[in-house]
């Protein structure tokens, strides 16, 4: 039972981030006059096919721009997942960077009262945390933080996801497609249990809202528990394609990423965390299956004829192209936080060290409006100038506007900033939409790899100081 719709004829308002992507928009298409449905976008659209769905142009690096889109919103559905990248240099891991942007949302959603976020995610195999692949520990991470706040988490699980347009699946499609003889490497005998796209959405649609599922892990999958080898062989049966598909012990992981790339047309950033995940057995933990209703599941060959026969695409806005500053840079940078410090504390540190620990080169003065510089030996001008924001700073979370220096080229874009993540088990250091004065290629050679260095001697100075 939905606790709003079963009492009032209002739809629920449900926003979408990552709409544009594979389970975003198929969830628009099918749903789009079942829920007011908000689109989010980090574009601005052009043409929307579909009136009465809403969209909204937003930067989910900003809380700012996230607490802006999520206004008026019940339910939040998170579908992003940070593979591409969004500046020219983007410094830091995809963990790194998954785990800010869940972040800024959790905030941005208790900010705006909305009751429930409902994130799908991988199946987590049952070990310790620290055996996880890259990939799964981070989807972890994000299930971890997007529940850490007010906003009720439902978590759903999956392990691929089988549907038209979908990139796991694609995968499989297109290894098939090319390869006469697979000769798979030794994680193609782990175990999973693939699901149909229609039963995931159906899925999804009968937790929003809902009361049952709040504050709940979820795992779905088929009944139906099967090998990826198996998954290969039986694509090509219903493929109607005759293929040898054996299994080799000597595999490397590096081989199994580049053979997969290469014949299963998928980009590195995509294909590397995902291989690294499936030598995990991933399958539904009984505890954690979905029993809200039932679902009349379609078996793996019927998901995947109706994969490879449905002919529609979901129907998208055009978006214009979206205009930004050239020469944009991301720097993001995670540290442990074993005293478990406060960002602030942390900022702080960081403004007297810094110019402690190049006493020879640089001096820290703040301006008579409080402006922090960073200035070379004794120069008037500074090589950086930092403006703290105290309305939109706290003790978990420090911002500075990049306002000065002569490595800077615009004053009026770019940001850093100090946070907790995880309960404080973490802090993040993130620099946004920097724009250097500094030719590209002096740049990206000189003062992007100088920053790092300087990070990674900060991250090992706190570190020391949580075991003194």
């Amino acid at each position: 039972m939905k606790s709003d719709s079963a009492h009032s004829p209002r739809k629920l308002t449900v926003a979408i981030a990552g709409a544009g992507g594979y389970i975003g928009s198929w969830f628009i298409e099918k749903f789009k006059d079942t829920y007011h449905l908000i689109g989010l976008s980090r574009r601005q659209v052009k043409s929307n096919p579909y009136p009465q769905v809403e969209w909204r142009q937003v930067e989910l690096y900003s809380i700012t721009s996230t607490v802006e889109a999520l206004k008026g919103v019940d339910v939040a559905i998170y579908l992003v997942h940070s593979m591409n990248a969004s500046t020219r240099l983007n410094q830091g891991s995809f963990e790194d960077t998954d785990l800010l942007l869940a972040d800024n949302f959790s905030r941005a959603a208790e900010l705006n009262d909305v009751k429930q976020i409902i994130y799908i995610g991988g199946l987590i195999p049952d070990e310790p945390e620290e055996k996880l692949s890259r990939h799964l520990k981070s989807r972890l991470e994000v299930e971890q933080t997007l529940g850490s706040r007010k906003s009720k988490l439902t978590a759903i699980r999956a392990s691929i996801i089988v549907g038209p347009g979908g990139s796991s699946f694609d995968m499989i499609k297109n290894l098939i497609q090319k390869l006469p003889v697979l000769m798979c490497p030794k994680w193609t005998e782990s175990l999973t249990q693939p699901i149909s796209l229609r039963d995931t959405l159906e899925i999804v649609d009968s937790c929003i809202g809902n009361p049952n599922v709040y504050n709940k892990v979820i795992e779905i999958g088929s009944p139906e528990v099967m090998s990826y080898r198996n998954m290969l062989e039986r694509t090509a049966e219903v493929m109607g394609k005759k293929r040898l598909v054996f299994s080799v012990p000597v595999f490397s992981l590096g081989l199994s990423k580049f053979w997969v790339g290469l014949f299963g047309e998928s980009p590195p950033q995509l294909v590397s965390p995902l291989v690294e995940s499936l030598r995990h057995t991933l399958v539904v933990n009984p505890d954690r299956t979905f029993r809200e209703k039932r679902i009349n599941y379609l078996n793996f060959e019927e998901s995947v004829r109706e994969a490879l026969e449905t002919n529609e695409k979901p129907n998208l806005p055009s978006f214009f192209k979206k205009k930004g500053v050239k020469n944009t840079v991301r720097s993001i940078q995670r540290m442990p936080n074993k005293g478990r410090n406060s960002a602030l504390w942390v900022a702080y540190r960081y403004s007297i060290w810094l110019p402690s620990y190049f006493r020879f080169v640089i001096r820290g003065k703040v301006n008579e409006r409080g402006d922090l510089g960073f200035h070379l030996l004794w120069g008037k001008k500074p090589m950086l100038q930092l403006t703290q924001i105290p309305d939109r700073s706290d003790e978990e979370r420090q911002l500075f506007y990049i306002t000065g220096g002569w490595l800077v080229k615009r004053f009026d874009y770019g940001w850093l900033e100090f946070r907790e993540v995880l309960d404080s088990r973490y802090i993040i250091s993130a620099i946004h939409e920097f724009v250097p004065r500094l030719p590209w290629f002096i740049y990206v050679n000189t003062q992007a790899k100088l920053h790092l260095w300087v990070m990674n001697r900060f991250k090992r100075y706190l570190e020391k100081k949580a075991t003194v």
